[in-house]
């Protein structure tokens, strides 16, 4: 506790976060022989945005089942609350120091610095927000964010609008035209600015074309109209360089206007902590063991970046897990040989940013995305001239994650090398 003379409070490991990749972190690294584990969580229950996400398809990689966030949410937290691992609800986190030092603020603790032998850095991400797209027009009431919308109707029990039009066409916008339909509400259509949507096939499949909603590309809103309540918007097509087409302007009539134009990792804490942030990804510089370029300090989840699956998300999280425990048990062997990631011709990012030759095995992943649409291609792990990989494609689109395993089986391969590229070939 602070003040009044009172000691600082010691733990072996805090994760930051009680969603999907803080609870599977926690977990792991309890599994991993770490005794003492505390869980920050900011909400008033753990399981952060799977909570309001009442759709099925998570777990069918980790579970090899159809389920629910919720579902899914609530297997992880029934572990959590087996192995009697601590967490605090209600508190947010102020700041963190390179030390690991941690200070936070909740109800009944009032103001409480912690000090961990290392820190998990799991606070997800945050939906973009119109003040950060600049759409011309007054201020009426009617704009929500797909997520916020989604709070609305499944938590809280409210239907935003009857007749919706969705900027963006990210998952969770998706997933909402969806939702909206099947509470009575009509979806106008969907636009997204870029040539091809944002989210995954299926989401396309099942919640837009399923129902008839039209998914307008190359498009955007270029006035929002209403004083009190949003009356209506004027779309409009886009050329190459994404400037609206003046002779394709449209009104459409609506009454809620619903933004799903992309997600932001929440790293003003890793900032504060001098943790070297990655200009594409807006996420940490990570290693292959999750570690950020602050010793002791680990990220997971889409902290790190944006993840199209919450399986995945688990994935990445126990391997920062069990990493936080080595650290925390043997110091952290580090060993030599440093190898760096770059994203080639066609490959947006990478992540990891970094590769310790000695930590090399063959579960290990690069994940990325691609910069555009292309079909018939081969996704290549190079060092310099020579292909370490490759995995040939019939499609791939920057609203899907890629990844391509590289490992020991790939080890000789990486003895001279400081530096691999992965890249977009002709198939």
């Amino acid at each position: 506790m602070m003040g009044g003379g009172s000691a600082v409070l010691n733990v072996d490991l805090t994760v930051i976060g009680g969603g999907p990749a803080g609870l599977a972190a926690a977990l792991e690294a309890s599994e991993n022989g770490v005794r003492d584990v505390l869980i920050i969580e900011r909400g008033g229950e753990l399981g952060g945005i799977l909570q309001q996400c009442i759709h099925n398809g998570f777990g069918l990689h980790i579970f090899k089942e159809e389920l629910t966030g919720p579902e899914y949410a609530y297997r992880f937290i029934e572990k959590v609350i087996a192995r009697k691992i601590n967490y605090k609800l209600n508190t947010m986190v102020l700041d963190i120091s390179a030390d690991r030092v941690i200070r936070a603020v909740n109800g009944s603790d009032g103001l409480v610095e912690i000090k961990a032998g290392a820190v998990i850095l799991a606070m997800g991400c945050r939906e973009r927000t119109r003040g950060a797209l600049n759409i011309p027009g007054t201020r009426p009431a009617g704009i929500f964010t797909a997520g916020a919308a989604q709070r609305f109707v499944n938590i809280e029990g409210y239907l935003p609008g009857k007749k919706a039009v969705i900027l963006g066409s990210g998952d969770i916008g998706l997933i909402m035209a969806r939702r909206l339909t099947l509470e009575g509400a009509e979806v106008k259509a969907v636009c997204e600015i870029l040539p091809y949507p944002g989210g995954l096939n299926r989401n396309i499949v099942q919640c837009l074309k399923d129902y008839g909603i039209p998914l307008r590309l190359s498009t955007t809103i270029v006035e929002i109209h209403g004083r009190e309540r949003v009356t209506g918007v004027t779309v409009a097509r886009v050329d190459e360089k994404r400037e609206p087409i003046g002779s394709s302007f449209e009104f459409i009539e609506c009454d809620t206007l619903l933004l799903s134009t992309g997600l932001i990792p929440e790293n003003e804490l890793s900032r504060k902590a001098g943790v070297l942030i990655d200009p594409v990804t807006s996420g940490p510089v990570v290693d292959e063991s999750m570690e950020t370029s602050v010793k002791g300090i680990f990220a997971c989840g889409n902290v790190v970046h944006v993840h199209d699956l919450v399986d995945y998300v688990t994935e990445e999280s126990r391997i920062a897990g069990k990493s936080a425990a080595r650290f925390i048990l043997d110091g952290g062997a580090y060993g030599t040989g440093l190898i760096k990631t770059r994203a080639g011709q066609g490959i947006r990012y990478v992540v990891p940013q970094l590769i310790r030759k000695n930590r090399l095995d063959n579960d290990m992943k690069l994940s990325f995305r691609v910069t555009g649409g292309y079909k018939d291609v081969v996704i290549a792990v190079k060092s310099g001239d020579r292909t370490i990989t490759s995995v040939k494609k019939p499609k791939v689109s920057p609203g899907e994650m890629e990844s391509v395993k590289i490992g020991k089986i790939h080890g000789d391969s990486f003895k001279d090398c400081d530096l691999i590229t992965v890249q977009l070939e002709n198939g």
